[in-house]
């Protein structure tokens, strides 16, 4: 997205046209719909500064910019290379509280850039200027002053706005980047902040509770899991239970973080913890078992301590191979309270439909998978070479202990086990799919060893291609029917 100039825009007053000039100047992708109250709006502030700034329809701005994935918009922005000033736009009915909240948490969003910045709010119907203090209080500001700012402002960013906003930025693992999580060095989106504001408010009325959010894999439940657990650290020690692959990682947050002690569990071993705490946080809650979830609430009982689970939702996954673990004994706890997070952060909707798709090959899939690659190997030897190659191309090779028959060439690979490829995340994901896969008569993928929930070889591939930011492959060997299966979802 490009900056535009707003005097330009500004002087038609045609809805439609403005929308397709907007586009045209700011090479969006889509056109946006632009109310008559913000062409208003927009057109009173450009006039008010034409009055004490003569070149002032020279001027860019990017206009109504959403930073990608957070959903976080700015009306007005011109960045240099060391100042970034904002302007809101209101038309009226709006209380300083309300212009206050919004100017400081532009603030803590624009802090990324790391520069100078300056924060204003122009209210149309009342013709007020108002600008955030450094201390963070609202004062009536100066046209003139902001005329200055604003000529002072040279050479300023041209290139697409996005370019500034790298999502790994501020969206992070605490997991894959303790340090930063450490240093605070994130966001959370705003359907990240309802729902930890929801659990907070119900802990407060009800104390003793036990609540829990999941999603996709990638829509940042281990971010919002950890962030809950600092915050109320603030007050008393908690603990996390992690039933993930993260020990290195959970030892330098334990040893970096006073009042939250974390616990690496793994699966057929006990739960032994120290002491007591205010509030058990589990993460990677979709991998506990029956055993596991009994000694958890038995310990809420004891401590009087309300559970945070974060967990996968894995409802593409076929009932029976899922069944007897995670959601399945979860959601099952009476007055268990349930939030979903919906908003995509890592994986992109492309190679989400895809993942779903493999689980179960039907329903809604007809659409370009250019990210995706699928391959067909007779035997192990066309196998190592097929993954060998793609390695060479960046792909990372997730495997199944229970599938991969490469164990005496793994050395040979950029390779991770499936169970230790939880939590992380990586650019480009190969999995491998043997003769132990079907597809049923009902479309949904099967192993033909199963036995159910004690087999994780079909969730292994949900989890692992769901580690992949970019693109996915796929290498099949020796089964036809499944190489068909993810032909047929490939074609549009």
């Amino acid at each position: 997205m490009k900056p535009i100039n707003i005097y330009t825009l500004t002087r038609i007053s045609d809805a439609k046209s403005l929308e397709r000039l907007e586009r045209q100047m700011s090479f969006r992708s889509r056109a946006m719909k632009i109310k008559e109250w913000e062409t208003e709006g927009l057109k009173a502030f450009c006039d008010r500064l034409m009055d004490v700034l003569e070149s002032a329809y020279c001027l860019d701005f990017y206009y109504s910019f959403t930073m990608p994935k957070l959903g976080k918009e700015f009306d007005l922005l011109r960045v240099n290379d060391s100042t970034v000033v904002n302007v809101e736009l209101k038309s009226g009915n709006v209380t300083d509280e309300a212009i206050k909240k919004q100017l400081i948490q532009n603030r803590y969003y624009l802090a990324t850039l790391k520069k100078n910045a300056y924060f204003y709010t122009y209210i149309s119907g009342d013709d007020r200027l108002i600008r955030l203090s450094n201390s963070g209080n609202l004062v009536e500001a100066d046209w003139q002053e902001l005329a200055e700012l604003l000529l002072n402002q040279t050479d300023c960013y041209t290139g697409d706005i996005e370019d500034l906003f790298k999502e790994d930025t501020y969206l992070i693992s605490p997991l894959s980047d303790p340090a930063r999580f450490l240093r605070g060095e994130y966001f959370l989106t705003f359907q990240q902040r309802d729902i930890k504001k929801a659990i907070l408010k119900n802990l407060e009325r009800e104390g003793m509770l036990v609540q829990g959010f999941t999603g996709l894999p990638g829509t940042g439940k281990t971010l919002l899991l950890y962030d809950i657990a600092l915050e109320m650290s603030k007050y008393d020690k908690v603990c996390v239970l992690h039933f993930g692959s993260h020990a290195a990682e959970l030892e330098e947050l334990d040893e970096r973080l006073k009042r939250v002690d974390f616990y690496y569990c793994e699966a057929g071993r006990s739960i032994e913890v120290i002491g007591d705490y205010v509030a058990i946080f589990v993460d990677e809650g979709h991998r506990i078992d029956k055993t596991a979830l009994e000694e958890i609430r038995k310990m809420s009982i004891r401590m009087k301590a309300p559970i945070i689970f974060s967990y996968d939702c894995e409802d593409a996954i076929e009932p029976y191979e899922r069944s007897g673990y995670g959601a399945w004994l979860i959601e099952a706890v009476p007055g268990f309270v349930r939030f979903t997070l919906t908003n995509k952060i890592r994986l992109n909707s492309e190679l989400s439909t895809f993942i779903h798709c493999v689980m179960r090959a039907s329903g809604n899939h007809r659409r370009d998978y250019p990210s995706v690659y699928v391959g067909y190997a007779s035997d192990e030897e066309e196998a190592g070479n097929l993954i060998r190659a793609l390695n060479r191309e960046g792909y990372v090779y997730i495997y199944d202990e229970a599938v991969n028959p490469l164990n005496a060439e793994q050395a040979a690979f950029d390779a991770i086990e499936a169970g230790e490829s939880t939590c992380k995340e990586f650019e480009r994901v190969v999995m491998l799919m043997d003769d132990s896969f079907i597809y049923g008569d009902d479309g949904y993928l099967r192993s033909k060893v199963s036995k159910g929930a004690d087999d994780f070889r079909v969730k292994n591939i949900f989890h692992g291609l769901s580690r992949a930011k970019e693109r996915v492959a796929l290498v099949v060997l020796g089964n036809k029917q499944v190489f068909d299966a993810l032909l047929w979802i490939l074609q549009k």
